[in-house]
């Protein structure tokens, strides 16, 4: 797959921005919640379609079921000023029923068909096996709690044993 230079550089600012919504300061996944509420705000957000594609974007995250590939290759080999109308691609995408609102939104304004060609692009990327550093971030922020929780389960378990040598009692090998 070629990815234009536009989408390379959009396609990192969109993981970055879902990965800043995936969880809260105390680690805790909240992406659908902070998702929802960006959905609620699209009103506003529409007037950041051109400044800032990818933080608008977001508020489509598993929204698209793309069922024509070779289309969606070569609309990621397409730099910003050469996207195709809004319309040429419905046929290769499928809305989930709760975008149909939101994609109603986005076309009342100038640039809707061209940010919505951004936005089916930036999900597709996302969601691409050949680039595994831009999965799902479910998918990795589940490894990565699994292996958190290996490794704090390690220090509790060697901690245990130290406090236990410090007892007088030998330690388990």
């Amino acid at each position: 797959m070629n990815i234009s230079p536009y989408f390379r550089n959009l396609r990192t600012a969109y993981v970055a921005e879902l990965d800043d919504l995936t969880s809260d300061s105390e680690g805790n996944n909240i992406l659908g919640k902070r998702l929802l509420q960006r959905r609620k705000e699209m009103e506003f957000l529409v007037h950041m379609l051109e400044i800032s594609p990818e933080m608008v974007a977001v508020v489509f995250h598993k929204g698209f079921r793309f069922t024509e590939l070779a289309m969606m290759d070569h609309l990621v080999s397409l730099d910003a000023d050469e996207l195709p109308e809004w319309n040429s691609l419905t046929d290769s995408i499928a809305l989930e029923p709760w975008t149909r609102d939101l994609v109603e939104t986005v076309q009342k304004q100038p640039m809707g068909d061209w940010f919505l060609a951004v936005a089916v692009a930036l999900e597709y990327l996302y969601h691409q096996p050949e680039h595994p550093h831009f999965a799902d971030a479910d998918e990795r922020e589940e490894s990565e709690d699994e292996d958190a929780e290996e490794q704090e389960a390690r220090l509790r378990d060697e901690a245990g044993a130290d406090w236990m040598a410090s007892q007088g009692f030998d330690r388990k090998e």
